[in-house]
């Protein structure tokens, strides 16, 4: 699977510094990739801020939990196929 097929998801909540940082490294990686990213407030979802609360941010790869807290960029490129 080229990493254009995939699917970047970032799990934050307003005001969060982590989400800044985590949201600064999926930008850069997507950009050099070409792979699609959304970002979505759990606080808009009941079901999100009872999941992940404790864990934000999260990163979803192709919907499935990848990281949180933290972005580690080069795990995140290894799970694209980069």
């Amino acid at each position: 699977m080229a990493p254009q097929d995939h699917r970047i998801t970032l799990l934050g909540k307003p005001g969060c510094h982590l989400c800044d940082d985590a949201r600064a490294v999926i930008e850069r990686v997507a950009t050099d990739l070409g792979v699609p990213w959304e970002e979505r407030d759990i606080t808009a979802s009941e079901e999100d801020q009872e999941k992940y609360w404790e864990m934000i941010p999260v990163t979803l790869v192709d919907g499935v939990q990848h990281d949180f807290w933290r972005v580690d960029e080069k795990r995140l490129r290894a799970a694209l196929g980069a």
